[in-house]
């Protein structure tokens, strides 16, 4: 008897051992996959900084489906040929009774599937009927070679944890099990934190990329990732949940000062991450991106980008967030200054106008190709000085040899001589210069370029 009960343990035990160890190999496993997610090379992804445009700025949450065919056609007539291509429709796209200037947070009316993702409103975008989302629409904006892209908030719907909602690809994992109201976004209370490291959270995340993927997304700005607290453990869950889409959508990190602690993280995560709050058409949040910016010059390329958030010209605030419908408050100087730091630090662009509503002077903004091939191809992008009221950015073209800068007078009182010598910029020898955004010939003598520029001017060169 003894015996039998010896051998009966012994058959347990090697039965324990291996199911033990068929659980080691599974766990490997799937740390392995994890692992060969993360290493998916994304930054191919967005080897040039991406060119597009977003609706925030024109409509706030309230953007229709009319609207963005509107700016689409746009595009594709007169931006394309310049490398403009993403169509962004940005927040609250899944609330049906959303306003401008305050969201409506009080009564808000969601629209989403039995797992707890988030569908386009049909009385704004009539073409996402009987449950197809936002694949019309982003089939539209690829027939006219472009591509599309969303905004989302970080987090799981609250709606979706009142309600115990099911977590698609799942074995019973609910909502309310990954869920945290710790660090919910102040401004805008849809959603909850998701626990990073709660079963089902990864889950979650991979069922609404899945979703956007199977829409055509080719581009997602997800918000509250990073100011005021960064969100790593959120970061690592999307990274993940993009990359085993298979699709190629380019990630975009917001809003507010991303901090410069966080800096190898963002970099080896996204494509493209926010360094201030909204940029708006105001001098002030010229002045305090530029001084943030200071950081960020080491993370400048290679598929990912420092991003110096939307263009905030042409007609803006149509339904937007700050102040009544207007052409840019920003006057003709102030708007060069803003595109040369933009394309010089080689930022994402992302105009936030109304297209369709462009006079030729902001046309031309965007469509400068001497400044566009220089934002494209320029690498080496450095800062030479910056002091309160004066700032200095260089870079290279390392196809053309060209040696390209920018001086700006940022004070807002007196004219400035704003200068650099040639041995700042790494050339020996005087070189022709010409004024970008004019192709006109610029005059200077001896070993320094300079420049006498009114309060908010700049002027963008290139030497060769």
């Amino acid at each position: 008897m003894k015996r039998n009960m010896l051998t009966g343990l012994g058959v347990l035990l090697l039965v324990f051992a291996s199911c033990k160890e068929e659980k080691k190999e599974a766990k490997m496993l799937k740390q392995q996959e994890q692992t060969e997610v993360k290493t998916t090379n994304f930054t191919q992804w967005a080897e040039t900084p991406p060119m597009g445009w977003n609706s925030w700025d024109c409509y706030g949450p309230t953007v229709t489906e009319k609207e963005v065919k509107a700016n689409t056609d746009y595009m594709a007539e007169n931006l394309k040929s310049f490398g403009w291509e993403y169509v962004v429709v940005d927040i609250r796209w899944f609330v049906e009774n959303t306003k401008a200037s305050g969201y409506n947070q009080t009564d808000p009316i969601y629209v989403m599937d039995e797992y707890g993702r988030y569908q386009p409103a049909t009385n704004k975008f009539p073409s996402a009927k009987d449950g197809q989302g936002f694949k019309p629409l982003a089939d539209y904006v690829h027939s006219k070679g472009l591509k599309f892209g969303i905004h989302i908030m970080r987090g799981i719907p609250v709606e979706a944890v009142n309600k115990k909602l099911l977590i698609k690809g799942t074995e019973g994992i609910t909502a309310d099990q990954i869920y945290s109201p710790e660090e919910q976004c102040k401004w805008l209370t849809d959603n909850y934190t998701v626990v990073a490291d709660k079963p089902g959270a990864q889950e979650y995340y991979n069922s609404i990329m899945e979703l956007y993927a199977s829409w055509g997304v080719d581009f997602i700005k997800i918000d509250d990732l990073s100011a005021p607290i960064y969100h790593q453990g959120e970061i690592d869950l999307i990274r993940n949940a993009i990359d085993q889409t298979g699709r190629e959508i380019v990630l975009s990190t917001s809003p507010g000062e991303t901090p410069v602690d966080a800096a190898a993280h963002v970099d080896s995560h996204a494509n493209m991450w926010r360094m201030v709050n909204d940029v708006w058409d105001e001098w002030w949040h010229m002045k305090h991106l530029i001084k943030t910016s200071e950081d960020w010059y080491p993370y400048i390329g290679d598929g990912t980008w420092p991003d110096c958030d939307m263009i905030p010209l042409g007609r803006i605030s149509i339904r937007g967030e700050r102040g009544e419908d207007r052409m840019t408050r920003l006057t003709k100087e102030e708007q060069y200054s803003l595109m040369s730091f933009f394309t010089i630090f080689k930022s994402p662009l992302f105009f936030g106008g109304d297209l369709p509503s462009n006079d030729e002077f902001t046309l031309s903004l965007l469509t400068n190709k001497d400044v566009l091939e220089m934002h494209e191809k320029a690498t080496n992008v450095k800062q030479v000085f910056q002091t309160e009221d004066e700032l200095a950015v260089t870079s290279k073209n390392p196809e053309t040899g060209a040696t390209y800068v920018a001086l700006f007078n940022l004070g807002d009182k007196e004219v400035k001589t704003v200068s650099v010598t040639l041995e700042q910029l790494g050339l020996s020898e005087e070189l022709k210069a010409t004024n970008l955004w004019s192709g006109e010939a610029f005059e200077y003598s001896g070993k320094t370029v300079e420049a006498s520029l009114k309060p908010h001017e700049s002027i963008l060169l290139k030497l060769q």
